[in-house]
């Protein structure tokens, strides 16, 4: 039992050390494109991407390859494989850069609409290169407000195996939600 613990460890580890492919080469995308394929009935495909905080806003961080393995899947889900070439295309989009899709929650419909984001790694502060707040907030069945909003940082400044806080701030310069996120537990 134990033997087969350590190898199975052992087995684990590189992939685990590699951390998040800010980039991806052909190999990357084909094991993307597989995973999402295999993806479609599984409901949590994406929890290694996935963040939640203790207030119950939650981001996913859209790494290359988390991107492919969504693009697969709903290909797949619509019974129509990605077309050759299709991979490069949607990764070009954004190029350079680490997208997080933040989902957060307040009290008025408009609450998000200033929102600023920043990226904390290690003693260094990155401006978000992309900001999306989504102006008009959903209401939920409790009261409460889901404003779904998208950030991109420049990739220059992180490794796959950086760990990072995200912080959004209102228009105050209040901290309102916070985020850690350990890039080297994603592919």
């Amino acid at each position: 039992m134990r033997r087969a613990l350590a190898a199975l460890a052992l087995a684990l580890w590189p992939a685990v050390a590699a951390g998040a492919s800010l980039t991806l080469d052909a190999k990357g995308q084909q094991e993307a494109v597989r995973v999402g394929e295999k993806s479609v009935s599984n409901d949590a495909f994406d929890a290694e991407w996935r963040v939640e905080n203790a207030t119950g806003d939650s981001l996913s961080v859209l790494t290359p390859f988390h991107r492919l393995v969504v693009a697969a899947r709903h290909a797949t889900f619509n019974g129509k494989p990605l077309k050759p070439g299709e991979p490069e295309t949607l990764l070009k989009e954004t190029r350079d850069r680490l997208v997080l899709w933040v989902e957060l929650h307040g009290a008025t419909e408009g609450f998000a609409r200033l929102y600023t984001p920043r990226l904390v790694v290690r003693d260094r502060e990155i401006k978000a290169a992309f900001v999306q707040n989504e102006r008009t907030a959903h209401r939920q069945e409790n009261g409460r407000y889901l404003a779904r909003c998208v950030y991109g940082f420049p990739t220059r400044d992180l490794d796959g195996r950086a760990k990072a806080s995200l912080i959004v701030e209102d228009s105050a310069g209040r901290d309102v939600s916070t985020f850690a996120i350990d890039l080297g537990t994603m592919r």
